[in-house]
């Protein structure tokens, strides 16, 4: 047997330690972008194996939905209070402990024998999601430069995008051929990958700042956000617009005695004074009146296809990922387009093209040709998708690193609020067709108003676009100079 040469293996091992410790954006983001993948994907796919699982309970159906907002719960908890375990215990340690408390949840929903059992382990899994997600979006903003922020910040948009569509025509397909514990198992290998890649080449970096937790604020913000996502689930169902208007009622209230108490203490859980920097409160209401859309489509998009048009859940699911393979697409050329044209102008054109295409979506009818709309579907996904890279770049753009934990925590906390209120505006404003036209199912008409409806409220989002100055996000798309000869590239 011949033993390996020491010059052979030398070179593969230093080359291995200088991508360990040397910091790597884009590894970065691919580890980042997987763990969100991951919980998007989640969050989602339950929804389609909930009637599978309710005959293995001998149970209801209704009595299922504990274990949807039994996730929902813990996110509103746990978000704002993500940047501050970061402070504390290190980013690689909140990170990996996140990827574990989800794996380790994920197992015990599997083999959940009751449906509280069940309802408990998705408020786990809710936690530890609450927790990866901010945290991932921190790690990336801290060690990727400032003129690679908006590539890296691309490679986060698509799961975000795609997780939510590809969730429910997976779970159906693992509902149809496999056992829906199959849902909770594909979380492991993904789960022990990111683990080990975590390990390996995330660092622990801290903010060097550990304030005390703000408990009032953090209950105050618990309570509030819990009662505006349940609210918002809630008007998606029928005979529940009373509990929904109660509910959220009760989140605006709360939210309302959280800003009295943020403005009395040092160091809150959710820092107002964040919206101070231009750039992160413009891109936050830009971001919010955006999201209204994407929340919508989500919820919209399906049932036009399956109720409205008649289709069966594969083909609706085959033609809504082309809304995913035009996200991933937006990635080839965003750095370039926001570096040729600039912030502010690609948001308005991306604005109104998003706007645009969505509400084309709420036309298709059953005797469109498909490639139609494939194409359109495949642009709304591909320009909502460079929407949100600029967004999400352009938000953090002059925050100091000492707060990137606090902003981070600040801005995805907004972010999942919206998202859940584009459902809710979605179904009012279906709802509220069927009312109009007096029939109980919706009608392809009510689509087209519904469509219209939301993407009238993202339009307006233009004129925020247009309050940005002309150079905004310059320092995040300037070349980079390359390194002089014999220099050594950090």
């Amino acid at each position: 047997m011949t033993c390996p040469d020491n010059s052979t293996i030398a070179p593969a091992a230093n080359w291995f330690e200088r991508l360990r410790t040397t910091p790597n954006y884009r590894l970065t983001a691919l580890i980042v972008a997987s763990a969100m993948f991951m919980e998007q994907v989640d969050a989602t796919v339950l929804a389609t194996a909930l009637p599978t699982m309710a005959r293995d309970y001998h149970a209801p159906v209704v009595n299922l939905s504990s274990a949807i907002t039994a996730y929902l719960l813990a996110l509103a908890i746990f978000i704002p209070v993500s940047g501050r375990l970061v402070d504390r215990l290190g980013a690689r340690t909140v990170f990996r402990g996140a990827v574990l408390i989800f794996m380790g949840s994920s197992v015990l929903c599997a083999f959940a024998p009751t449906i509280g059992w069940l309802t408990a382990a998705r408020f786990l899994q809710g936690m530890g999601g609450a927790i990866m997600v901010p945290v991932g979006r921190l790690v990336l903003l801290r060690v990727a430069p400032k003129d690679q922020l908006v590539t890296a910040t691309a490679w986060l948009i698509t799961p975000v995008l795609i997780g939510p569509i590809i969730g429910p025509p997976l779970g159906g397909l693992i509902v149809t051929h496999l056992d829906w514990r199959w849902i909770f198992y594909l979380n492991l290998p993904m789960g022990a990958l990111g683990v080990t890649l975590i390990s390996l080449f995330i660092d622990n970096g801290r903010s060097g700042e550990r304030h005390p937790l703000d408990f009032i604020g953090f209950l105050l913000s618990a309570v509030s956000l819990g009662c505006l996502l349940f609210g918002f689930e809630s008007v998606s169902r029928a005979g529940e617009g009373l509990k929904a208007g109660l509910l959220i009622s009760a989140g605006l209230a709360i939210a309302l005695f959280y800003v009295a108490h943020a403005r009395r203490v040092t160091h809150p859980v959710l820092d107002l004074t964040l919206l101070r920097d231009q750039s992160f409160r413009l891109s936050m209401m830009a971001g919010s009146l955006t999201r209204i859309t994407q929340g919508a489509q989500t919820f919209l998009t399906p049932l036009l296809f399956q109720v409205g048009l008649g289709m069966n859940a594969a083909a609706s699911g085959a033609l809504i990922l082309s809304i995913a393979v035009g996200a991933m697409l937006a990635k080839t050329i965003t750095t370039q387009t926001l570096r040729r044209f600039g912030f502010r102008n690609s948001m308005i054109v991306n604005g109104l093209a998003t706007s645009a295409l969505y509400a084309t979506c709420g036309l298709f009818r059953a005797d469109w040709p498909t490639p139609v709309i494939i194409i359109v579907l495949g642009l709304s996904g591909f320009f909502m998708s460079m929407q949100f890279s600029a967004y999400n770049s352009i938000a953090f753009e002059t925050i100091e690193p000492q707060r990137l934990s606090t902003a981070s925590s600040f801005y995805f906390t907004f972010q999942q609020v919206l998202l859940s209120l584009g459902v809710c505006m979605g179904a009012i404003a279906l709802h509220g067709g069927m009312i109009v036209g007096r029939h109980a199912e919706p009608r392809p008409l009510d689509f087209t108003v519904a469509f219209a409806i939301v993407c009238g409220i993202t339009v307006t989002a233009v004129f925020v676009h247009r309050a940005f100055p002309a150079n905004a996000g310059a320092a995040l798309t300037r070349p980079r100079v390359a390194p002089e000869r014999g220099a050594t590239a950090q």
